[in-house]
């Protein structure tokens, strides 16, 4: 699964012959696109945890 997401939404990953022999692109919009896309626009300001009322649970003092 990995694989076909890196080969079908990686803006460095070239399939055809065609794409492959232009060389090093510079292709920083698409680069940017592939970088900030919207799973990480939509966890940025979440905090970095799972379950937080598990953790919660577990901190309080009984």
């Amino acid at each position: 699964m990995q694989l076909v997401r890196n080969a079908w939404t990686n803006p460095e990953v070239r399939l055809t012959k065609a794409n492959r022999t232009a060389g090093v692109l510079e292709n920083f919009d698409e680069g940017y696109r592939y970088k900030e896309n919207a799973l990480r626009r939509f966890v940025r300001d979440k905090p970095p945890q799972i379950m937080p009322s598990v953790n919660e649970f577990f901190s309080r003092d009984n």
